[in-house]
């Protein structure tokens, strides 16, 4: 897969998304929500929390709930929009929620709690498997058994102005099992895991990064335009969204997705023509999956392509529940069962498994029918061949590869290309458009936040930019100053032999400086990197630290949350003495001599400092600086240092000095 397939894919995503749910409104016409509503959800607790989406203009809509006796009702506007605000208790569950324009949709297995935004780089992205595997990945997995822990993964998706709804992996929130928890956030899930067994109360985790972003990409363009350097940038993104024409991008696209449906000839009216078992399929052509399709004589082809295979069930099956494994398909599947639809994915990477209840399963031959939209690039039902497979209840198998027969529903070629996009997530407010936007209804607790390396070059311009983003999403959202706790960037790269400037370091000072915003926190983590991997694998211990943030901050628990916080200096006969806050027990972490100061006089030349622990202070001196003035410490990109306080938990990296940063 490369990267111009990838880039290509993200950018139709959107669009096949939207394509999807047009084609999967038939089997469902009750009143339509947005992917934040689904089973399994989390309503954030002792809140009126916001449910809203969309009915025939109109339309009554009632909700009703099994946590209260109210009943709550509005109608829908001219456009068919609707909102209704719903007051949700103190956390428990699970809980049913029914929203009823007059044909009833039910969600089911909601837990009132606490919910969290995930947000940042490939460090908030890193899964516990997948291209994570983080540190003991098969036994984290294996012991990940949190139902009332419950997990969103975004998708990642990019927009040049902001959208309604966001596209959601698995069909929207899973609880937190092994089977879900593999490729999601690692740091969202220990962070989450070491809360809730503290303090019980059920966690919904909202994860939405995408690595190597920058943080001007996760901030709105009404802030970013308050800023010098970006609002020529932001202009452009939003100039981009209209055409010669004056339509939108929005509207642009819209019309392509209904010429998609239009013209894809194995759907009538919208409605899929070609997934009855009864339907004759002598015309249809022969090829045997798995495999790209451009490998099995359709080379360059982009667009649909429907499969079909018959499957027999014995009468030993019926009435047990079925399990469709289809491997990895690219890009995007709609999957029937005996003329029903049983489940879709988007992405060429996603493994596919869809079950069939019990109550469905009778004996007999039925079509097993997959639609695959393929954007560019290769197509088709391409993974392992000992994955895809029919298995029943009690491990009967049955495998699907082989022979299938298919038939194409639509060449791309044959229709307009896809309006145009810019590329790539790294443009400015273009992942707050279509990451963060989307769930600025939703009443949440807090956010947590792992990002910066993308920003390392700009450090100073970062001391700036990152308050502004935490601002800019607490403004957004209109929940006041909610928490924000966020990881301070891990020790990566080379070790320096001497004092030099670093970017790193001053990334890192710019976080620490973001803490004089009220209701944040920082997790350092300048002991947890790894030289070699800007990805370093112990996400355990990131989680833990934030969530001791959390614990401490704002569930009120009382236990030791940071380690050891400059405070102020003093300097006598060229001995410097730092005072510190949560210095009780100062130590060093590898019982080896204090390591990591440096001084510097008035010519701003730094020196390594000899470094004393006396008491709850640390008194420094050096032979080259004999009338120091300034002190940094840990102050590199990989610098070895070693202070941390009595339960172990190590001092950010700091300076004293206001001089110049080397990224301005």
């Amino acid at each position: 897969m490369n990267l111009k397939k990838k880039i290509q894919q993200r950018l139709l995503s959107l669009t096949l998304f939207s394509v999807m749910l047009c084609i999967s409104n038939f089997v469902q016409a009750k009143v339509k929500l947005p992917s934040i509503f689904s089973d399994y959800m989390v309503f954030q607790q002792k809140t009126k929390a916001v449910v809203w989406g969309k009915a025939d203009p109109g339309k009554t809509i009632s909700i009703s709930t099994t946590w209260s006796s109210a009943r709550y009702t509005s109608k829908a506007d001219e456009l068919g929009n609707w909102k209704i605000l719903v007051a949700t208790p103190s956390y428990g569950g699970p809980y049913a929620m029914t929203i009823s324009d007059g044909d009833p949709l039910i969600l089911m297995n909601i837990m009132i709690g606490e919910v969290w935004v995930c947000s940042g780089q490939s460090n908030m992205e890193m899964p516990l498997a997948g291209w994570g595997k983080v540190n003991n990945y098969e036994q984290e997995i294996a012991a990940a058994k949190y139902p009332d822990i419950r997990l969103l993964q975004v998708d990642h998706v990019t927009s040049n102005s902001p959208l309604n709804d966001a596209k959601v992996a698995n069909s929207g929130w899973k609880p937190c099992n092994s089977q879900y928890v593999a490729e999601f956030s690692s740091v969202a899930y220990f962070f989450a895991r070491e809360i809730y067994n503290k303090t019980k109360v059920p966690i919904g985790l909202i994860h939405t990064s995408w690595g190597g972003t920058i943080a001007e990409a996760w901030t709105s363009g009404a802030t970013l335009k308050t800023m010098p350097d970006f609002v020529e940038a932001v202009h452009k993104i939003e100039n981009s969204e209209k055409d010669k024409s004056g339509s939108s991008l929005e509207q642009q696209l819209a019309s392509w997705q209904q010429l998609v449906l239009a013209k894809d000839t194995g759907l009538v009216a919208g409605k899929p023509a070609w997934i009855a078992n009864s339907l004759d399929v002598s015309s249809w052509k022969v090829m045997s999956l798995p495999t790209e399709w451009e490998q099995a004589g359709m080379p360059g082809f982009d667009g649909v392509v429907w499969f079909r295979k018959n499957i027999t069930i014995p009468q030993a099956w019926e009435g047990k529940e079925l399990t469709i494994n289809l491997g990895t398909i690219d890009d995007n599947d709609i999957t029937f069962f005996d003329g029903e639809k049983i489940g879709e994915t988007e992405g060429y990477n996603k493994p596919r498994s869809y079950t069939i209840p019990a109550n469905k399963v009778k004996a007999g031959t039925f079509a097993l029918v997959v639609r695959i939209f393929d954007g560019s690039g290769g197509g088709g039902i391409y993974g392992n061949k000992d994955v895809i497979s029919l298995v029943s209840e009690g491990g009967s198998r049955f495998s699907l590869d082989g022979e299938w027969q298919y038939k194409v529903g639509l060449n791309l070629k044959d229709i307009p290309p896809t309006p145009a996009l810019s590329t790539g997530p790294n443009r400015t407010t273009v992942l707050y458009n279509a990451m963060i936007h989307p769930f600025l209804q939703f009443p949440i607790k807090g956010a947590i936040w792992y990002q910066g390396e993308s920003n390392a070059d700009r450090a100073h311009q970062y001391r700036t930019l990152f308050p502004a983003m935490i601002t800019d999403w607490r403004k957004q959202w209109g929940i006041g100053d909610f928490p924000f706790y966020f990881v301070q960037l891990a020790n990566f790269m080379k070790v320096d032999e001497k004092p030099v400037a670093s970017a790193w370091a001053e990334l890192r000072d710019a976080q620490r400086g973001a803490l004089s915003l009220p209701n944040t926190g920082m997790a350092v983590s300048i002991d947890l990197g790894d030289a070699g991997d800007i990805h370093p694998k112990n996400k355990q211990d990131v989680g833990k630290r934030l969530a001791l943030i959390a614990l401490a901050k704002t569930y009120g628990i009382k236990v030791p949350y940071t380690g050891p916080v400059y405070q102020s200096a003093k300097i006598e006969s060229g001995v410097v003495k730092l005072n510190f806050t949560a210095a009780e027990g100062l130590k060093t972490s590898d019982g080896a001599e204090l390591k990591g100061f440096a001084i510097a006089g008035s010519d701003q030349k730094f020196h390594w400092a000899k470094a004393e622990i006396k008491g709850n202070q640390i008194v420094l001196s050096s032979k080259e600086v004999p009338e120091p003035v300034a002190v940094r410490y840990a102050w590199a990109n990989n610098p070895v240092c070693n202070l941390v306080n009595g339960v172990g938990l190590p001092a950010s990296p700091f300076r004293t000095d206001k001089w110049a940063d080397s990224t301005k």
